[in-house]
């Protein structure tokens, strides 16, 4: 199969990592920026690692190609928000455009804090991942919720669910990098004894993503 090329605009492609410390937000920023270095696509790059150490949030700004000249995105102009855990798509929403893209895990991991209070307090009311999900559609029913450890897992290593949304993430024809592109970067990011491993993650990813995503945006097989 041929694969299609990415078209490019002036605008580029404008993206928001987002997750918790430890998750390997870093290393997938790492490979996309790898994919455009290959691919001749300019990047800009703003990162925030906070607590990063502690599972706190982080979150990393990336756009990719176009002619921005700051490497942060303003509000409401994000194409597209990665979030390796659930509740951190919603904490950094408003980065979203309008119908913008959502492709995030499945999994909620509960900050230490609210587990503590909500503990002491003897309270059972944790936030469930349906409730996350549906007001995440109210900004945009572009939404791909994957079960990246789960696929993780069937790749033979848990530690790949960064690799699993590369994969995800390649699936968009918006983006200004190919398939390829994106396996390449990923390759040269991880150590080479789980290459095989994390490019089956990529593929199940981009497999998850397309087929819950084709029939809402423009996306393409791999």
């Amino acid at each position: 199969m041929t694969e299609v090329v990415p078209s490019k605009n002036s605008k580029g492609f404008d993206i928001v990592l987002v997750g918790v410390g430890g998750q390997g937000i870093v290393m997938l920023s790492n490979a996309i920026g790898q994919a455009c270095a290959q691919a001749g696509v300019r990047a800009l790059t703003g990162e925030l690692h906070g607590l990063s150490q502690r599972s706190g949030t982080v979150y990393i700004h990336m756009r990719l190609g176009g002619d921005a000249i700051s490497p942060l995105i303003p509000y409401g102009e994000a194409d597209a928000i990665v979030a390796l855990e659930a509740m951190e798509a919603l904490r950094y929403i408003e980065y979203l455009k309008d119908n913008g893209i959502v492709i995030m895990n499945t999994r909620v991991m509960h900050p230490t804090i609210e587990v503590a209070t909500l503990s002491k307090e003897k309270r059972t009311d944790f936030i469930q991942f349906d409730t996350i999900l549906e007001k995440l559609k109210v900004v945009s029913q572009n939404v791909s919720p994957i079960d990246a450890l789960a696929l993780a897992k069937e790749a033979g290593n848990p530690q790949t669910e960064n690799a699993v949304f590369i994969g995800a993430l390649s699936a968009l024809v918006d983006l200004p990098v190919t398939i390829k592109n994106m396996k390449s970067g990923l390759e040269k990011v991880v150590p080479k004894k789980a290459i095989k491993q994390n490019l089956k993650a990529f593929d199940l990813g981009h497999k998850a993503a397309y087929n819950s995503l084709c029939k809402l945006v423009a996306c393409r097989e791999a």
